[in-house]
């Protein structure tokens, strides 16, 4: 489990497929690893993933066909920059809200407003996921915790706004237009949307 508070930003090293197997290398910032053991779990843009391999401050990942094709992995690059966080221990302080790291879609930046110090960023999910997405309600971009402020759901859109401090901390500051993003709906709001849907559907089904 996660908070959706980014804690570092990891180089990624190398991508190198083996048979069905791709096969993540990341370097992270000193003394993020210590501690670390062979089979924990990070999130790494979202994505809850196992450590395969230690090596000195970096870490290997294995991401299979499955992992690649519900994320936006399929699109990283050797040198790029991704969220990442270790996961939540017992007595942690929540400053964001609790993350499975289970990647539900991907979405693609389609606008960014740019203000001396903030910006407004507009994000596009398929039809089938904005009904899960609500103003002023939590969704996780790329691992961080962030509060809807508009949603769109004729066009699958919704907006965030980004602090200085989110700008600093995660790689968004570095995105652009078209970049694609890993999405984790809130799981509570799925639920209610989910139950209300079928308690709708075997209402009508009755009549």
């Amino acid at each position: 489990m996660f908070t959706g508070i980014v804690q570092e930003k990891a180089h990624v090293v190398s991508i190198k497929t083996t048979a069905d197997i791709v096969v993540l290398r990341l370097a992270f910032p000193k003394g993020f690893v210590a501690g670390i053991l062979q089979g924990a779990s990070v999130s790494v843009h979202g994505c809850c993933l196992t450590v395969t391999g230690i090596f000195d401050d970096e870490l290997t990942f294995d991401l299979v066909p499955e992992t690649m094709s519900r994320t936006a992995f399929k699109n990283l690059q050797e040198g790029a920059l991704v969220n990442v966080e270790r996961s939540l221990k017992f007595g942690d302080e929540v400053g964001g809200h609790i993350l499975s790291g289970h990647v539900d879609t991907v979405a693609a930046i389609t606008d960014i407003q740019r203000f001396e110090h903030s910006r407004v960023v507009t994000f596009e999910v398929p039809v089938a996921s904005i009904k899960y997405i609500f103003e002023k309600g939590y969704i996780a971009i790329n691992g961080a915790s962030l509060t809807v402020t508009h949603v769109h759901r004729n066009t699958g859109s919704f907006k965030v706004s980004l602090i200085p401090e989110t700008l600093a901390k995660t790689t968004f500051g570095d995105s652009g237009v078209g970049d694609l993003v890993n999405i984790e709906i809130d799981r509570t709001i799925q639920a209610i949307v989910e139950t209300v849907e079928m308690v709708l559907a075997q209402r009508e089904g009755s009549h």
